[in-house]
C-alpha cells in the first residue's frame, strides 16, 4: 500500500478532507493530512480564496513541500482544489511515486516548473461542469504528463460540483460520481503503489 499526502481545498481541512483521509486508510493506505492553514476553515470560496492569497501561493507551495519532508521518495500526492496545485508542485518538487489531482490542476509553467517527472503517473477528476474547471489548464497538465512518458488518466463526471466528492458540502455533493472516483481512486493506487 502506499503514503499519500493529503491536500485540502482552498476551504481548508473540513470533514471531507477528514473523510477522504479515512477512506483511504480503511483501503490500507498511510495518510499525512497537510493543514496548510493551522485548522482555519472556511465555508465561502471567496473568503477562503482571500485568505489564501492573503498567505500568498509562493509561500503556500513551499509549505506544502516542508510539510512532506519527513516522507521517503515514492509517496503519492493527491488534493482536491487547491490542494492538487499544490500536489502538483510538491510532484515536480519531491521524487513522488503518482499523483492525484481532484478538481485542481495547474499548468506547471504556473508553478514554475519545465516538465513533469519521468516515471509518475497521475490521475485527474473533474465534475463536467465544474465551474472553477479551466479545460485548457487541464489538458497543459496532461500533455506535460504524456510528454514524460507517463500514464494520464483523466475522468470527468456528470453534474457542476466543484468539490463533488465532499459530503459536507451539500450544494456541490454528488454521492454517485464520489463513490465512482473513489472507485477510480482507489483502482489506480492498486495499479500504482509504491
Amino acid at each position: 500500500m502506499s503514503t499519500i499526502a493529503l491536500f485540502h481545498s482552498v476551504l481548508g481541512v473540513r470533514s471531507g478532507i477528514r473523510d477522504a483521509a479515512d477512506r483511504l486508510r480503511a483501503a490500507g493506505h498511510d495518510v499525512l493530512v497537510v493543514d496548510q492553514y493551522d485548522g482555519r476553515v472556511f465555508d465561502d470560496y471567496d473568503e477562503a480564496g482571500a485568505f489564501a492569497q492573503s498567505i500568498g501561493f509562493p509561500a503556500l507551495m513551499a509549505r506544502a513541500v516542508d510539510a512532506v519532508s519527513t516522507l521517503e521518495d515514492g509517496f503519492v500526492a493527491m488534493g482536491f482544489s487547491n490542494g492538487g496545485g499544490m500536489a502538483t508542485h510538491v510532484t515536480v518538487s519531491r521524487k513522488v511515486g503518482a499523483a492525484i489531482l481532484c478538481s485542481g490542476a495547474l499548468p506547471l509553467e504556473m508553478i514554475g516548473a519545465a516538465v513533469w517527472p519521468p516515471s509518475v503517473p497521475a490521475q485527474l477528476h473533474y465534475s463536467v461542469d465544474d465551474p472553477f474547471k479551466a479545460e485548457g489548464a487541464v489538458h497543459s497538465v496532461l500533455r506535460s504528463i504524456n510528454e514524460a512518458g507517463n500514464v494520464a488518466e483523466y475522468v470527468q463526471y456528470p453534474g457542476s460540483g466543484h468539490l463533488f466528492a465532499d459530503a459536507s458540502l451539500p450544494d456541490e455533493y454528488d454521492a454517485a460520481a464520489a463513490e465512482a472516483m473513489w472507485a477510480h481512486v482507489l483502482r489506480f493506487l492498486r495499479e500504482h503503489s509504491a
